[in-house]
């Protein structure tokens, strides 16, 4: 894992086993859990680290919690379940399939203070949560139509890469890209068929399960069928280890570059690392959109605190990203 130490990566494992408590004689502290999409993907220790050093500062303590190995709203229903069984002080929710886990754990959710962060509750179950941190995923998937539109300005043949069709924020992004691309308000877009010069493959959009194995796998394919000029993938899965990437996929690419035919490819990412810059720098990557990952855990700790303490909060916490290009890095505030 190309974006955490060793070290960081057992001190991860130790807060997974719920070592910090508190020091002999004194109060007990606070207690607040980030419940995950999975435990051992790179964004959500990453959002841990950022919670554990607010928390840590105040006396207090962050837990990681949810399935591993593999990302399923049922079994993120288990571990919220076995969350809500426990007394903490405040839970952090990344929401997998909104309506499922409402109609089920989120039955149970009692008095335990409940925030949302990276992913939220759809509209009709957002009255279970208190507040939302994270990126506004609908700008963020603006900001994905936009990059591929600095690279294709007459439109494109599009392929967007997905973990799962259920996952709130993947589908807000998704609908950001495509009302970017086709150029209408708010309203509910659907695929894209030649408006603007774009279009979706139909087989796109493909799903990887958030695993980066099936993502190059998918790419792969994708890339030798010669269908798609244009791919934008909703999260960093196929360049969480960048070596990998390059590995399975460079030669592929330098051989369409030399034929003329290398697809534009655009990624989000956690943070930007020197593995990742250099995709950028030999060109096998066009850009990667940054966001404020550690941010998010520092902000959902503080969120939860207000909330255990009785205090106001506010209905949304927002973080920036960052458009990352090959000649330099360029902020991009959330639009209006």
């Amino acid at each position: 894992m190309n974006t955490l130490s060793l070290a960081r990566f057992l001190a991860t494992v130790a807060l997974l086993c719920g070592v910090f408590g508190s020091l002999p004689g004194a109060a007990e502290p606070l207690q607040f859990a980030l419940l995950a999409k999975r435990v051992d993907h790179p964004f959500f220790i990453v959002a841990l680290e950022g919670c554990t050093e607010a928390a840590q500062a105040q006396g207090a303590t962050c837990l990681l919690l949810g399935p591993a190995g593999s990302r399923h709203f049922r079994q993120q229903n288990e571990a919220l379940e076995r969350a809500l069984d426990r007394d903490f002080d405040g839970i952090a929710l990344s929401v997998t399939h909104s309506r499922w886990l409402a109609e089920h754990a989120l039955q149970r959710l009692g008095q335990t203070p409940l925030i949302t962060f990276d992913s939220d509750l759809s509209p009709a179950e957002q009255h279970l949560r208190r507040g939302y941190v994270g990126l506004d995923n609908l700008a963020f998937g603006r900001q994905l139509g936009r990059l591929a539109q600095r690279f294709r300005p007459h439109g494109g043949r599009l392929c967007i890469l997905s973990a799962s069709p259920q996952d709130t924020n993947l589908r807000e992004r998704l609908q950001g890209i495509r009302q970017q691309l086709r150029g209408l308000g708010p309203a509910e877009v659907e695929r894209l068929d030649g408006e603007n010069g774009w279009s979706e493959l139909k087989r796109c959009p493909l799903y990887s399960g958030g695993d980066q194995q099936s993502a190059l796998f998918q790419l792969t394919t994708l890339l030798n069928s010669g269908q798609a000029d244009t791919i934008v993938s909703l999260g960093g899965w196929p360049v969480h280890r960048a070596d990998e990437f390059r590995r399975q996929l460079g030669p592929l690419l330098a051989t369409l570059d030399a034929r003329g035919a290398r697809p534009v490819i655009i990624f989000p990412t956690i943070e930007l690392d020197g593995a990742q810059r250099a995709l950028l720098d030999e060109g096998l990557v066009q850009a990667f959109l940054s966001m404020e990952t550690r941010e998010i855990g520092r902000q959902s700790y503080r969120m939860l605190k207000r909330l255990a303490q009785g205090l106001p909060i506010p209905e949304k916490t927002l973080v920036d990203s960052h458009a990352y290009l090959p000649e330099a890095p360029v902020q991009n505030q959330a639009p209006p």
